[in-house]
């Protein structure tokens, strides 16, 4: 089976964003590029993740061509692609709509740094205009808004974490939520006391020698 590890990894991480509660029913979607093959395999259109095998994640290049699987790809498989044919470094994306950072996105609010561990994303996340799901304007804007970060909220949608390994984007998924939970919760209080750009640049020099060398 071709990208059969991957294909193996989309089932397990799927179904992780329902057990952590990142997802409901079959929103979000997950892909994994393999730049030796220049393919990437994507969870398969409208599936339950519970029932979703390895033979159901689809099998793509980076024009967007099938070239192994059965079923039909994430509506939002340009998304993915976009980040495999212009960021070097990104081996997998994911797509949740966690409760918190889909109110935050409602909200068309950046999550600024209240919690070091935002650092996972950046600095910052911001978020991107709403665009139709599924479309080439989506994609466009969710690269354009994710530049120099490792996450993006997607205006009145939810959450796109990328990284170099599948477990890294999950786990940028799952942190960024902590983070724009504790985000509103804080503004519903008051004004959170934000880390300044000196405090979060000393915590991602501390953090990078282990951060991104996940397998």
């Amino acid at each position: 089976m071709i990208l059969e590890k991957e294909r193996e990894l989309i089932v397990e991480y799927g179904q992780k964003l329902i057990t952590h509660g990142l997802t409901k029913g079959t929103g979000g979607n997950i892909s994994i590029f393999n730049k030796a093959e220049g393919l990437m395999a994507i969870s398969p259109s409208g599936l339950d993740y519970f029932k979703t095998t390895p033979k159901d994640v689809v099998v793509l290049d980076l024009d967007g061509n099938k070239i192994d699987g059965d079923r039909n790809p994430s509506s939002e498989y340009s998304m993915h692609r976009i980040f495999y044919q212009k960021r070097d470094e990104v081996g997998a994306v994911l797509h949740a709509h966690s409760i918190y950072c889909s109110i935050l996105a409602a909200l068309h609010w950046k999550i600024e740094p209240v919690h070091y561990l935002i650092g996972y994303a950046g600095k910052d996340v911001r978020c991107a205009p709403y665009k139709l799901f599924g479309s080439e304007e989506l994609s466009q804007v969710a690269f354009e808004y994710i530049q120099d970060r490792y996450a993006v909220l997607l205006a009145n949608h939810g959450l796109l974490a990328i990284g170099e390994t599948i477990q890294y984007a999950f786990d940028t998924a799952e942190e960024i939520e902590f983070v724009a939970q504790i985000y509103y919760k804080a503004k519903c209080v008051g004004d959170p006391i934000l880390l300044s750009s000196d405090e979060m640049d000393e915590f991602l020099r501390k953090f990078k020698p282990y951060g991104k060398k996940q397998v």
